[in-house]
């Protein structure tokens, strides 16, 4: 089998028949200069190309396959957006430029801030934070901040749910904050007793998102946000699950201080691999003061001149928290995220939200008729929601991950296992609202099928994936043994 593209090399072969003619010569010193070639494959260019097409086949991706993670969106995102991202304006752009030479980008970016307000009710809104985490970093940065500029240096402590996203108590971590969990109540909301009790002068805030990583929207928010603020803390908004509310209900209207957003779940950046991202963090009118650097803004010097023209700036308001990223924020994802609200206009929104809600209901239907179990079946699903498998792992043996290995063979992505922890054999669903209800409909039939086949022959399972260019590892003793280059030395030896 061959692995590499190595395996295909073949002496005096190349792929340079598109190249370049060099009209000059680079006037680097001879002593920089390599004394023998670099050892890269010698392949003709169409076997270049076959071997890495071949290769990003066996990808899983959102372009070929049903890809239902919960808790990280993963859905379709228009080509149209990734068309007005790679504009040869914006491609060529260089992030040093002066102001005057970078006109469009400033305006995008400005635009781009002011939807977001609207869309979260927030004062303010930073686009610097390159990923989530960075923008949860930011946003308790700023929390910090405020707090040690009002002389509550006694407030420490972040409350987070039992079932929070880990980055949340990590950000937390790394800003300085001792970190407390708050359990839910069997509603599957946060269990507002246990808050109220935890609630004291060393209280500096609580993280939630809304709806929850269970799915369910909380129905007490705003006594939550009541009983942090008289208590004196803040309240912050994880934006992950901003795909099941954008358009219909704003986190500052629930009472939230300071929110993230994930372009790359909600605003039409492909998720997942990695990378790019982007957590843009809004806030209030009292925290507005603390935002990062840089931002854009009108350039405003009383001259006519200047009327409608932008600029970066560079000075740090005093009680800023300073720079997070080099240039203001990637720029592709921003970009990206504008086209998107702006194709979609205010009614387009909602139906996101709509037809999200809408497609985890249906699927959350069709499964409990089957016979499979809701965690929390009294409650409406949002744009997702987790059912349990413990009956099958205690009937059959399987467990969620034979489950979710078996759907690779249907043509599936599993949905996130054993997260939230709390739901065992879980099973965190998220359809997205850009899936038809016939690929719904074969989701469904699949999971009926896999348990069908548990029942006759649980081994169908327990060994699967069966299709797939990899079969099932060995997950502990990859962790153990991890060598990424045995393959490439291999190769080489050959």
């Amino acid at each position: 089998m061959t692995r590499t593209i190595y395996d295909k090399s073949k002496g005096a072969r190349e792929a340079s028949a598109q190249a370049r003619a060099r009209d000059h010569q680079l006037d680097i010193p001879k002593a920089l200069l390599r004394a023998s070639s670099p050892d890269l494959p010698e392949v003709a260019e169409l076997t270049a190309v076959r071997h890495y097409t071949s290769i990003s086949q066996k990808n899983f991706s959102i372009d070929t396959r049903f890809y239902p993670l919960g808790s990280c969106t993963m859905k379709y995102n228009p080509r149209a957006a990734h068309k007005v991202a790679l504009d040869p304006g914006f491609l060529g752009r260089h992030p040093l430029a002066p102001d005057e030479f970078d006109q469009g980008f400033l305006q995008v970016r400005m635009e781009l801030e002011a939807h977001l307000k609207r869309l979260t009710g927030m004062a303010a809104v930073s686009l610097t934070p390159m990923a989530g985490a960075q923008g949860e970093f930011a946003g308790l940065s700023i929390m910090r901040a405020y707090l040690l500029s009002e002389g509550q240096t006694e407030r420490d402590e972040i409350l987070v749910p039992e079932a929070a996203h880990g980055t949340n108590p990590a950000s937390a971590a790394m800003c300085g904050f001792k970190v407390r969990e708050i359990p839910l109540a069997a509603s599957g909301d946060i269990d507002e007793e246990a808050l109220k009790a935890a609630l004291s002068e060393r209280t500096a805030g609580l993280m939630l998102t809304n709806p929850s990583t269970c799915g369910l929207f909380e129905q007490r928010i705003v006594e939550i946000a009541r009983a942090v603020h008289e208590a004196g803390g803040l309240l912050y908004y994880d934006g992950a699950n901003l795909n099941a509310i954008v358009g219909r209900v704003r986190p500052a209207d629930m009472g939230f201080d300071v929110i993230h957003m994930n372009l790359h779940k909600t605003f039409a950046t492909p998720h997942g691999g990695g990378g790019p991202g982007a957590g843009p963090i809004g806030v209030v009118e009292r925290l507005k003061a603390f935002l990062p650097m840089p931002y854009a803004r009108y350039m405003d010097d009383g001259s006519i001149e200047l009327e409608g023209r932008f600029e970066q700036t560079t000075n740090a308001h005093p009680s800023s928290i300073g720079r997070l990223s080099a240039f203001g924020g990637n720029a592709g994802v921003l970009i990206r995220a504008l086209a998107y609200i702006r194709l979609l206009g205010g009614e387009g929104l909602r139906r996101v939200s709509s037809h999200a809600v809408l497609a985890a209901a249906y699927v959350a239907k069709r499964l409990a008729d089957a016979g499979f179990e809701l965690a929390w079946p009294d409650r409406r699903a949002t744009h997702e929601f987790v059912i349990s498998l413990k009956k099958e792992y205690k009937d059959y043996g399987v467990t969620a991950l034979d489950f979710s290995k078996r759907l690779l063979d249907y043509g599936f992505h599993p949905p996130t296992n054993y997260f939230p922890l709390l739901v065992p054999e879980c099973f965190l669903i998220e359809p997205t609202e850009t899936e038809s209800l016939e690929e719904l409909d074969a989701f469904v039939e699949a999971m009926i099928a896999i348990r069908g086949e548990a029942a006759k022959d649980p081994t169908i399972l327990t060994n699967a994936p069966h299709t797939t260019p990899v079969s099932r590892l060995d997950e502990v003793k990859a962790v153990k043994t991890l060598d990424l280059g045995v393959h490439l030395r291999e190769a080489h030896q050959s």
